[in-house]
């Protein structure tokens, strides 16, 4: 929604910027910008990643490919497998991916007890685990494991997740071609966020099972000598990683959410359970949009009092300096948020029934091809708003 402030008096006689397609340089000012990126963004979140999926494949049918693709935990694997692939073989390694990791429980579709949704059928997968994705450790489910390090000390193992990367991703591919690739993960002795990034860093099979690795069901991946665990326990929703990128650039983000950030009060200490994992997990991905949309303002402002310097005292490295704080891009995101799905508890991020795979998957397209038939991104915005938010 356009909105009006004193500090963008200045600006009001520019042409409003719309969104600008692909490939085409924008002028903003005096300042010309890199032609926009698109760019996805995949929250973690476990069986829940499945709506993401349904997201690429409205997006993949409509022409829009992206540019870079950021995730963490199941997002940086849904990642790896579209930046890892060519266009058309993108799609066919995402359906390979989740047809390897269903899980049919016996008792699908059954409620054995009012209130607990799947959590029987999903609790099966605790005790047995999935065959190309991550298999029981015994040693630590008996209360017998030794003291033989991090990457040991965990309920499951991870080695069969490492063989489904090999086989499905081109590692190869992601040093020399587009979309660039950035997976998030924490290092486990400064707790600090790491980004590795395509751009900098060579990625391979361990950066991706490395943002994966939730402790303590999965073991800590090393990385250069460091051990990491999942970036979501962190911050499960890596946008930031484009919204301080530098240089600067256009962009339309998709940013694909699974947690739901309100909702109802729980009732009982299932529900209570449910609603304690939507909170954490949903990051705080409003406080971090409101954050940035603080800041690009305030970069906005930046330019348009660089351009009220006489231009005689534009050339003195002091000014260049204060005023390279300042810029005019414009980043559009558009979030979309799964759907509670019925009958679903504080277990759904472990339902990889093949219902509720397919359910989430579809719920994620249907939301994608509605906000693209909308198309929000071309609208007129405020100059001065450097972030501009579009639900889906």
């Amino acid at each position: 929604m356009t909105r009006t402030r004193p500090a963008a008096q200045a600006a009001r006689s520019a042409q409003r910027t719309r969104g600008t397609p692909a490939g085409v340089t924008a002028l903003h000012g005096d300042t010309l910008i890199a032609p926009q990126q698109k760019v996805l963004v995949l929250q973690g979140g476990g069986a829940l990643g499945a709506y993401q999926v349904g997201v690429y494949e409205a997006l993949h049918e409509r022409g829009i490919e992206p540019d870079w693709v950021i995730g963490t935990s199941i997002g940086a694997i849904n990642a790896a497998l579209i930046a890892g692939n060519a266009p058309e073989d993108r799609l066919p390694r995402l359906r390979e991916f989740w047809a390897r990791v269903e899980h049919a429980a016996p008792t699908e579709g059954l409620r054995l007890w009012p209130g607990l949704g799947n959590l029987f059928n999903n609790l099966s997968l605790v005790s047995r685990g999935i065959p190309s994705f991550f298999t029981p450790n015994p040693a630590a489910w008996a209360g017998t494991q030794a003291q033989v390090g991090v990457e040991a000390a965990s309920y499951y193992r991870t080695a069969p997740l490492a063989s489904t990367l090999a086989e499905l991703v081109d590692f190869d591919r992601l040093s020399s071609c587009r979309p660039r690739l950035t997976v998030g993960a924490v290092n486990v002795r400064t707790g600090r966020m790491h980004y590795f990034d395509s751009r900098d860093t060579r990625i391979g099979a361990e950066h991706v099972m490395a943002s994966g690795a939730l402790p303590p069901a999965f073991p800590a991946i090393r990385v250069d000598g460091d051990p990491y665990w999942d970036g979501g326990i962190y911050s499960n929703t890596p946008i930031e990683a484009v919204l301080d990128d530098k240089p600067r650039r256009d962009s339309l983000i998709f940013a694909v959410h699974m947690w739901q950030p309100t909702g109802p009060e729980p009732e009982s200490i299932w529900q209570v359970m449910s609603r304690q994992k939507d909170i954490q997990y949903a990051s705080r991905a409003d406080s971090h949009i409101a954050r940035q949309q603080q800041i690009h303002h305030l970069r906005h402002i930046i330019r348009q009092l660089a351009r009220k310097v006489p231009v005689a005292e534009r050339e003195t490295p002091e000014f260049r300096e204060l005023a390279s704080w300042g810029c005019g891009t414009t980043m559009h995101v558009v979030r979309l948020l799964a759907p509670r799905l019925d009958g679903e508890d504080h277990t759904k991020d472990i339902d990889f029934t093949p219902a509720g795979i397919r359910a989430r998957w579809q719920a994620g397209y249907a939301d994608a091809l509605r906000v693209i038939a909308r198309e929000p991104w071309s609208a007129p915005v405020d100059p001065m708003d450097g972030v501009v938010v579009h639900a889906a």
